[in-house]
């Protein structure tokens, strides 16, 4: 990362944590009211160069299993956890990702980490740069477009990124967020799983 890009994100990033603390105090109380503990939901997943971190957001799903089994996305997402991600609130604790140089502001988002195998070559240039909180595909129609279209965007930044560019994009993530567009795919909660060539 060049060490623009980095101070570009200490600077803005401690400022947004600043602003969002009394916002994540709040959401993090109602998820523990509503769902109980834990309040952070955490998973790894890969960053810079596919190497794994351990991601953070807020927790928006119950626990629930059928027969030993995890129930879909789309039964276990309570209502909210819905209103937490139509808001993007859910990823306020990912701002300590930026902090700790795991993300940036703006980058591919780090998907699972068993989506790396199903990457094409291409696709997985994706890595070259650290996740971001948002990024070009997400101001771009986020989880409404097709994997195909939303990994060439993921790419595409990774060839053209500027500071200018990420001013852009994070100006445009916040109206995203207002008029609540791409917030899931038709018939899911968010995406389809990637599925690579399988698709």
């Amino acid at each position: 990362m060049p060490p623009a890009k980095r101070t570009f994100d200490l600077v803005f990033g401690c400022l947004a944590s600043f602003f969002a603390l009394p916002v994540g105090a709040v959401c993090a109380l109602l998820v523990r009211i509503r769902l109980g503990r834990p309040v952070v939901f955490r998973q790894v997943r890969p960053g810079l160069s596919g190497q794994p971190f351990t991601l953070v957001k807020f927790r928006t799903m119950e626990e629930r299993y059928d027969d030993g089994i995890l129930l879909p996305d789309e039964e276990r997402l309570t209502r909210l956890g819905r209103f937490l991600r139509r808001t993007s609130l859910d990823e306020l604790p990912e701002l300590w990702n930026v902090l700790r140089g795991d993300m940036s502001l703006v980058g591919p988002r780090p998907l699972l980490m068993e989506y790396l195998d199903r990457y094409t070559p291409e696709q997985a240039r994706r890595h070259e740069v650290r996740p971001g909180i948002t990024g070009l595909a997400q101001v771009s129609g986020r989880n409404a477009l097709t994997w195909e279209g939303r990994l060439a965007l993921d790419v595409r930044y990774v060839d053209h990124h500027t500071l200018w560019l990420d001013l852009k994009i994070l100006t445009k993530t916040i109206w995203q967020v207002l008029a609540r567009r791409g917030i899931s795919a038709e018939g899911h909660a968010t995406m389809p799983r990637f599925r690579g060539d399988k698709a």
